[in-house]
């Protein structure tokens, strides 16, 4: 039988606790969302654009356990494309 090779990726990041490299929350306090909006001639709306002030702290959560990651929240934010 041919030997399968897994390659594991570095970077990946998975939680310590529970082992979950798939989910994750990223949870900011004290924001301040600002969107534009126009309304159409129908008398529906569209967003023209969102802009977003985060003023408090930010936080990585676990999707699965709610542990919290936020030690590896910089790394996290440097792998958001």
């Amino acid at each position: 039988m041919p030997q399968q090779n897994t390659i594991q990726n570095v970077n990946r990041l998975s939680c310590p606790v529970c082992g979950n490299d798939t989910d994750f929350f990223e949870v900011a306090d004290d924001v301040v969302i600002t969107t534009h909006y126009t309304q159409n001639e129908d008398g529906s709306f569209s967003q023209q654009e969102d802009n977003s002030q985060i003023l408090g702290q930010v936080r990585l959560i676990c999707g699965e356990c709610q542990a919290d990651l936020s030690a590896f929240h910089d790394r996290f934010s440097e792998m958001v494309f």
